[in-house]
C-alpha cells in the first residue's frame, strides 16, 4: 500500500476527507479519479482535433508537416500559425499525459 502525502488548505483537506468516509473502497475512489482525467483528457484531444482540422482544411497541410515548417522557420509567424503550432503542443502535451495514465 502506498501512502501518498497531499499538501492542502484545511478546508479542501477537511472535504477530501468527507469524500473519502463515503468510500469503503478507496482503491475504488483513486480509481475514478484516474478514469475521470483520462475521460476529460479524450474529450480535450477530440476538441483540439477539431480545431486542428480546421486549420489542415484552410492551409491545405497536415498539421505534423506544418509544425515541422514552422519549428524550422520555414514559415511566417503569422498569427494563425502561432495559434495553430500552440494548439498542436496541447495537443501533444494532453497526448503524453494520457499515454501516461493508460
Amino acid at each position: 500500500m502506498v501512502n501518498i502525502q497531499l499538501q492542502l488548505q484545511p478546508q479542501t483537506e477537511e472535504r477530501l476527507r468527507k469524500i473519502l468516509a463515503q468510500y469503503h473502497n478507496q482503491e475504488a475512489f483513486a480509481q475514478n479519479i484516474i478514469a475521470y482525467q483520462i475521460t476529460e483528457l479524450k474529450r480535450a484531444i477530440l476538441n483540439i482535433r477539431l480545431d486542428l482540422q480546421q486549420f489542415e482544411q484552410k492551409y491545405q497541410l497536415e498539421t505534423e508537416e506544418f509544425y515541422q515548417q514552422f519549428q524550422t522557420g520555414s514559415l511566417e509567424d503569422t498569427e494563425d500559425f502561432m495559434i495553430w503550432a500552440g494548439i498542436y503542443e496541447m495537443f501533444q502535451e494532453n497526448s503524453r499525459k494520457l499515454e501516461e495514465l493508460q
